[in-house]
């Protein structure tokens, strides 16, 4: 094949467009054939099984947190062991769950479900109908994708309601009203889908009567990524909203008074949070100039929810985040704003009142240097779940009452590696227009600067998401205590340093996220850390198109690849599955315009044949229906027609993530890393 055949300048049509089929027998029949090929392979490789043992039994552990839910009376659970291969839905009374030995009360068991209907259902979650919670409309997907089967199910009998509320399979979600009644959005047939395959409606269904049928509370737009509701049940009321996501990053929000749908008049690229006694919650992604004051990009402020529905707002400012530092995530309990916020890429826990027209807070005694993120929180009264881990702390559950201050360990997990050997150490590199870029390095305590270290660089560089410190027993059990070192990059496209760290990656500025991870590579050589070599990458969907940028544009600097669930042909991105929707993210190849920046960096038209590239391990779901696993399988197909070898997994469920069963995952991370062994060991 020439390479002009998907040139940018010269594109005329895609050889491979078959194996965009994802149910093709042709299609399924090849994804068989790749993945025999790369499985004997790399389950031959030396430690592979002794990775997959080590891998099950860590995520099998019984040791492990049971995460909490608040909800009601009792605290909910979602968990999967090797007996539970696809999980157990249960709960357990309050007070219970800080017992040594918690007693749960099983309401759904997905395996024996499974066995019964013969589908390989995934639990997608459950939302409960407000005060006693005694029933639920509980999520399920086939195989792991996006789009759920919602069914009625009732906790006290532990059933699925007969003749209850039900949905099928579509992407989109419900919420309770009253016990009668749900806000919904979902695939009510012709014209209530977006072209990026989400609700463009929202409708009020009462119970007995037919979906289609309900009224429409309002539709959007064929064009916009999606139309949702909300409902919020906080002690003064219940709010309702319906949320336009006109894009990525610009929404409109409407709330149902009566029978009035009221827009309410903030920035569309701003987020509503929360509503916390009366104030609504806003997260400033740009500048906002109100009654002659300025409220800064990456502010968290508020307005009185009273005032908005009446088209007028006095701004209360809640916190102003400094250069170094970002607002990472806002919870709310009865009478306290939770701020997670972010400075230098460490953690710091603030609790914020509203009295007397203004907010005050308090640094809450948290643990530092390390990564904080708030589980569940409970609207009626002040207490709160909180994590904490870094890369050598194993994670640990706290429980927080907000007004008293009072801090208290519930669980940790147990080291799964000797951490005592290892020490975090963080650099910066400087990028191709002078921007300096953190990443953290996790290794040996006593590195040796020859160039020879087996290294695996991580990054994901889109979307406003974090890179943070998080404690991976995997990676420590299958990577670090193997003679590896870990990197993460906190490349632009991020959060870490607020709006302006994200938006100076957006579109035709995408190359600067590029740049950023070149940089730190290079920066890895330069300090003689590790070379060519033995330098390897990964990433998952934007960090799957990230580190298919990386070796395509820099391939003398990888010697390992692993692309995940990726983005790679960015020609035809938009036209598959949920691809539309991030078009505020990376532009539209349909405009000339935008894909003369777009052509430059797109993987999939910018292999070279008689180049040299690392062997690659693409992998992807058949069943990932929000980054279509196209990308993946015409990226090897091509590859491989220009005479490179590359390896391929496909796993035939797993959704977006990959992987629905522990098993899965053990499997897919000792692949990972029977590859990277085998590529990068000495």
């Amino acid at each position: 094949m020439s390479t002009k055949t998907l040139n940018p300048e010269t594109l005329n049509e895609d050889p491979f467009m078959w194996l965009e089929e994802v149910d093709g027998k042709r299609a399924l029949e090849w994804v068989e054939e790749k993945n025999r090929k790369s499985m004997e392979i790399l389950t031959g490789q030396p430690h592979y099984r002794e990775m997959y043992s080590k891998g099950i039994e860590i995520l099998n552990s019984s040791d492990r947190i049971a995460a909490p839910s608040i909800t009601g009376k009792y605290i909910y659970n979602f968990w999967q062991d090797s007996v539970h291969i696809r999980g157990i839905w249960r709960r357990t009374p309050r007070e219970d769950y800080f017992k040594g030995d918690t007693e749960w009360e099983i309401l759904i068991d997905i395996d024996k479900m499974s066995e019964e209907d013969g589908t390989d259902w995934v639990f997608k979650g459950a939302t409960g109908l407000h005060p006693d919670y005694s029933k639920f409309m509980v999520s399920l997907s086939r195989g792991g994708g996006d789009a759920v089967e919602i069914r009625e199910f009732d906790a006290n009998s532990c059933k699925f309601v007969q003749g209850g509320f039900y949905l099928p399979e579509s992407k989109g979600g419900v919420n309770w009203i009253d016990n009668n009644t749900l806000l919904v959005a979902s695939d009510f047939g012709e014209g209530s889908m977006t072209d990026s395959g989400y609700p463009n409606q929202v409708r009020l269904w009462k119970r007995g009567t037919c979906p289609g049928d309900s009224p429409v509370i309002f539709t959007g737009e064929p064009t916009d990524v999606g139309t949702f509701g909300g409902v919020s049940n906080k002690p003064e009321r219940q709010y309702v909203f319906v949320q336009r996501a006109i894009t990525f990053y610009t929404t409109h929000f409407y709330v149902i008074e009566g029978s009035n749908l009221i827009k309410l008049d903030i920035p569309e690229d701003a987020v509503l949070i929360d509503i916390l006694k009366g104030q609504v919650i806003i997260d400033l992604k740009s500048d906002w100039k109100v009654d002659g004051k300025l409220y800064k990009q990456g502010s968290l402020v508020s307005a009185a929810y009273e005032e908005l529905t009446e088209g007028t707002h006095r701004i209360n400012l809640v916190i102003e985040p400094g250069e170094r530092s970002s607002v990472t995530s806002v919870s709310s309990t009865n009478t306290r704003l939770i701020v997670n916020l972010l400075t230098n890429v460490t953690s710091e826990l603030f609790s914020y009142a509203f009295n007397n027209g203004q907010w005050t807070g308090n640094r809450m005694e948290a643990p530092e240097m390390g990564t904080i993120s708030v589980g569940s929180a409970d609207n009626f009264s002040d207490n709160f779940f909180f994590y904490y881990q870094n890369f050598l702390t194993p994670s640990s559950l706290y429980y927080c009452n907000a007004v008293e201050g009072s801090i208290k360990i519930v669980r940790s997990l147990p080291d799964f590696f000797d951490a005592d050997k290892f020490k975090v150490r963080q650099y910066e590199a400087r990028s191709a227009d002078g921007t300096m870029i953190p990443y953290f390095i996790v290794g040996p305590k006593e590195i040796e600067f020859n160039g020879k270290n087996p290294t695996l660089l991580y990054a994901y560089g889109g979307f406003e998401v974090p890179m943070l410190p998080s404690y991976s027993a995997v990676t420590g059990k299958l990577w670090l205590e193997r003679g590896g070192i870990y990197v993460l990059a906190n490349i632009r496209g991020g959060g870490e340093f607020g709006p302006g760290w994200h938006q100076a990656g957006l579109k035709e500025n995408r190359q600067r996220v590029f740049d950023d991870f070149h940089a730190v590579a290079e920066d890895l050589h330069t300090r003689n850390i590790t070379s060519g070599k033995h330098l390897g990458i990964q990433g998952g969907s934007n960090g799957g198109l990230l580190v298919g940028v990386a070796f395509t544009q820099r391939p003398e600097l990888y010697n390992a690849v692993v692309c995940q669930v990726p983005l790679l042909d960015m020609k035809r991105y938009n036209n598959l599955l949920a691809g539309a929707s991030w078009m505020g993210e990376y532009g539209n190849p349909d405009i000339p315009e935008e894909w003369d920046y777009i052509k430059e960096y797109s993987p999939y038209h910018n292999l070279r044949e008689n180049n040299y590239y690392p062997e690659v391990f693409f992998t992807t779901s058949t069943r990932d229906d929000r980054v279509h696993p196209g990308h993946a399988r015409k990226m090897v197909a091509l590859m491989e027609e220009m005479g490179y070898n590359v390896y391929y997994f496909e796993n035939t469920e797993g959704g977006h993530a990959g992987a629905s069963t522990n098993e899965q995952r053990a499997r897919s991370s000792a692949l990972g890393f029977a590859y990277l062994l085998m590529k990068l060991g000495n």
